[in-house]
């Protein structure tokens, strides 16, 4: 099945040059100049991914994120002429997946794209999910009880305490791989592998953000984690016992 894409910002070359290189894909490709235009192709097509520039006439790529947010968690890459760290911030913190810098090479936004993909399991045909080698045999699709913690992998569901948290797919990936190993530490680095597939040049922005609106969603305390702990100067790993322990 040919996954759905919106491209949406107000310069044309970059537009024409985005749907030129996602439809040599086999993909189906809209573009939209404005971020009002952006959400009416959303609403219309249900697309499977949306590549948002963050500053568009009458709604910018956050208040486009913003409102898609709100009931649906289609993944979103977040184009930005700025490269500075805040604005990198505030996007990932307003649910983007990810983040490109103008400019930046139509090819790598492609293979991003398929990564995005991928995770999701937009295109399960062509893209087969991906899980850690060590857990193969089934392992990474049991259910994962802790004390106050349980996460179902058929069903995406994470429930803490007797509450079921609402986490995107990323946030989901990201405990659940670490879930899968109790203990052991992950650098930042590994995390971006696993879970994004791309290299980031050594910019782990992008974890440290998802860790935080993790630690948001399931821990009692955020600011003193009981599940998510931080090793400073290597990662993160899940301790077992968390909040129980």
């Amino acid at each position: 099945m040919s996954a759905k894409i919106i491209v949406a910002d107000d310069e044309r070359n970059i537009t024409d040059v985005c749907r030129r290189y996602l439809e040599r894909e086999g993909w189906s490709v809209w573009v939209a100049a404005d971020g009002e235009e952006a959400l009416r192709l959303w609403e219309e097509h249900r697309p499977d991914l949306l590549v948002l520039d963050l500053m568009m006439p009458k709604l910018g790529g956050l208040d486009v994120c913003d409102r898609i947010r709100q009931s649906e968690e289609t993944p979103i890459i977040m184009l930005t002429a700025r490269g500075e760290e805040a604005d990198r911030l505030l996007g990932l913190t307003m649910g983007a997946d990810d983040y490109m810098t103008k400019p930046f090479s139509p090819r790598e936004l492609v293979l991003r794209v398929k990564n995005i993909l991928r995770r999701a399991g937009a295109q399960a045909g062509a893209f087969a999910k991906e899980q850690p080698s060590s857990a193969d045999g089934g392992e990474a699709r049991k259910p994962i009880l802790l004390d106050g913690l349980a996460i179902y992998p058929e069903e995406r569901r994470v429930i803490v305490g007797e509450e079921e948290a609402d986490l995107t797919a990323k946030e989901f990936d990201l405990l659940h791989l670490l879930a899968l190993y109790p203990g052991k530490v992950f650098s930042r680095s590994q995390l971006l592998n696993q879970i994004w597939d791309v290299a980031y040049d050594g910019d782990t922005t992008t974890v440290t953000v998802h860790i935080r609106r993790l630690r948001e969603k399931i821990e009692p305390n955020p600011s003193e984690p009981s599940w998510i702990r931080t090793v400073w100067g290597i990662g993160y790993k899940l301790d077992g016992k968390g909040a129980g322990g």
